[in-house]
């Protein structure tokens, strides 16, 4: 399964993510921090959406790493370590910045079951 995670500021739009939806081609999952579930910007998404917490992104390795968000999350990319936590894969395009949006693709077998979503 194809999992885009999403790392989103108070002032992305819904055109951004849809913009790095159409940038991500074909996902069938959402992964974005807990704290965002509720962000205007993911209204009407055709795809499930998979909540995460923050603590399930800590020390998970990422291809790309912002020192900021490091210092912040325990992971070096917000939208790589949620894409790889959901997916329980790898990153195939690493992040990506649209505006306010911070995306990633990762592949993999998928949440497992029983997985919040």
């Amino acid at each position: 399964m194809r999992v885009i995670g999403l790392g989103l500021n108070a002032a992305a739009t819904v055109a951004e993510v849809q913009g790095a939806l159409a940038a991500a081609g074909s996902a069938g999952l959402v992964a974005t921090l807990a704290t965002r579930a509720g962000h205007p910007a993911l209204s009407g998404l055709a795809l499930p959406l998979c909540i995460l917490p923050e603590a399930a992104l800590q020390g998970v390795e990422t291809p790309t790493q912002s020192s900021r968000i490091l210092a912040r999350f325990g992971c070096g990319s917000v939208a790589e370590a949620a894409a790889i936590v959901a997916s329980h894969g790898h990153i195939i395009t690493p992040r990506q910045i649209l505006g306010a949006v911070t995306w990633a693709l990762a592949e993999g077998p998928g949440p497992s079951e029983g997985h919040s979503e």
